[in-house]
């Protein structure tokens, strides 16, 4: 695709302070100050309902990379800010929550514009969501306790005392990696948590989706962060590779794909950092046969289309019992096939395009591949339209278990549905994947609810409903869909480390 104009016409953005943010120049946050690339180079970013150019924002590289760690470094060697009293930190992190939420249309229509997810889901779930993310921690840097301890010292003499405690202590200089699917809400997910605990972050936003990190950035700044202490810088894969390797990083948080979250791990080897990893999903989705069938329906299509299918935990593998299979497939095709797709900013579209056209194509591929491998598309199963990076909402049956479409994650809204006969046959069809971030099975029976909820490999499994997300319940995944848990106090565990301290007395 060829894409020759140089910045996005604004007629169709109703914020005035979006289109002021857009047409102004867009710079990196390194060391308190806005600067661009060292380099001088810089990258599109583009609207995925039209594929036309939003902005352009530097490319960071390696040198860049190196600035950033540097100032991150400096500013937590100093001390300030690790020794700030709990309460002014809190104080500033509640003001952060509160400035997101001042600007919250402003957020969700450059996330729309950036993304292409539907204006309305950006401002009700990620806008918000974020917002509550630092609400959230605000709450905590008052609450890092420590534990006194009743040594033995075996190796002292009897009548030796002792005082032991622990202290719960930052890790560092932190490196956070974001994905495009849910940009804001991930860079809060991430930098939160870590300034409640006392670290200093680097932050590289997805090359795709970077502005709204950018605005975040302006957020922070207003707020009072102190300069150096969070550092945005935008770029590609090599810029992630030169953070993720960098000597003076001490943790790397990452969310993306299982493939480069691998990398991550072998780029941390050099210093033995810290890794803290949230990856890939092929969640499965069961309804048992004494389901209420609409709203399991419901809660299907929510599964696989939210986000237009970008969302790592979707329920993406479907599994309806034989006595309601065909009566749910029926139901479930009227409903996909009544859902309007269109642009992000209008209020009447329920499927908005992917990301990108390497996304596009990446989907577009899976489609190809499901059908020549013999599947067949309930319904959907192809690209819609002729401009923009939209595919059409799409349900596979008459499936095997090694199918790709089956088997590995396509990140967009395709799903397959597949009937069982029992509970233990679903179970293990449930759990035959690499993967184990999210699982859903649907059911009146309360005690099956959680008999199948104990031996789902998943970090998440929600009954009778899907995508149940909340700041204070640890999210994260089991086997190739990560290391640790983000959210709730979980997300502390990731961004700390526990010193013990003895005194002879």
């Amino acid at each position: 695709m060829s894409i020759t104009v140089d910045h996005y016409s604004t007629k169709s953005i109703s914020s005035a302070r979006v289109k002021e943010f857009l047409a102004s120049p867009q710079q990196m946050l390194v060391n308190g100050e806005w600067v661009d690339a060292k380099s001088g180079k810089t990258f599109a970013t583009y609207d995925p309902a039209s594929g036309e150019v939003l902005a352009k924002v530097p490319q960071g590289e390696a040198e860049d990379i190196d600035a950033a760690v540097t100032a991150a470094r400096a500013a937590f060697n100093e001390g300030s800010w690790v020794r700030m009293r709990p309460n002014l930190r809190e104080d500033l992190l509640w003001r952060i929550s509160q400035l997101i939420l001042e600007r919250a249309d402003d957020f969700a229509e450059l996330e729309s514009l950036d993304n292409g997810k539907p204006v309305g889901i950006a401002g009700a779930f990620d806008v918000r969501s974020a917002a509550d993310c630092f609400r959230y921690y605000a709450g905590w840097p008052s609450k890092l306790q420590g534990a006194t301890n009743n040594p033995s010292m075996l190796l002292a003499p009897q009548e030796a005392e002792f005082h032991s405690y622990t202290r719960r202590e930052p890790v560092g200089v932190c490196a956070q990696i974001i994905p495009w699917n849910f940009p804001l809400l991930m860079a809060a997910w991430k930098v939160a948590p870590a300034l409640a605990t006392g670290n200093t972050v680097v932050l590289k936003p997805a090359e795709q989706t970077p502005l709204t990190a950018l605005l975040l950035g302006r957020i922070l700044v207003e707020a009072g962060v102190p300069a150096g202490v969070v550092n945005i810088v935008t770029g590609f894969g090599d810029a992630g590779a030169a953070l993720s390797g960098h000597p003076n990083v001490d943790k790397v948080a990452f969310t993306g794909s299982t493939e480069v979250g691998k990398k991550i791990v072998g780029a941390a080897q050099g210093n033995l950092k810290k890794v803290s990893l949230e990856l890939g999903g092929k969640s499965p989705n069961i309804v048992f046969a004494d389901a209420d069938i609409p709203s399991a329906v419901a809660g299907t299509i929510q599964g696989f289309t939210l986000n237009s299918g970008q969302a790592c935990e979707a329920g993406t593998r479907v599994y309806v019992h034989k006595d309601i299979y065909d009566e749910f497939n029926a139901a479930l095709a009227e409903q996909v096939r009544a859902l309007t797709i269109g642009p992000g900013n209008d209020p009447d579209s329920d499927i908005t395009p992917l990301v990108s056209e390497e996304q596009l194509e990446r989907v577009m591929g899976y489609l190809d591949a499901g059908k020549r491998e013999g599947a067949r598309p309930l319904v959907g199963g192809n690209r819609w339209g002729d401009s923009g990076y939209f595919v059409e909402p799409t349900v596979f049956v008459d499936t095997t278990p090694n199918m790709s479409i089956v088997r590995q994650e396509i990140f967009g809204p395709v799903a397959v549905s597949i009937p069982f006969s029992d509970e233990e046959e679903v179970i293990e069809a449930a759990n035959d994947t690499e993967y184990g971030l999210a699982a859903a099975l649907w059911t009146r029976d309360l005690s099956r609810a959680h008999r199948v909820a104990g031996r789902l490999n998943a970090g998440s499994v929600w009954v009778n409903t899907y995508h149940a997300l909340d700041t204070a319940l640890p999210f994260g995944g089991y086997h190739q869909s990560g290391w640790g848990r983000e959210l709730g106090p979980e997300s502390i565990d990731l961004y700390t480390q526990v010193k013990s301290v003895t005194i002879a007395l």
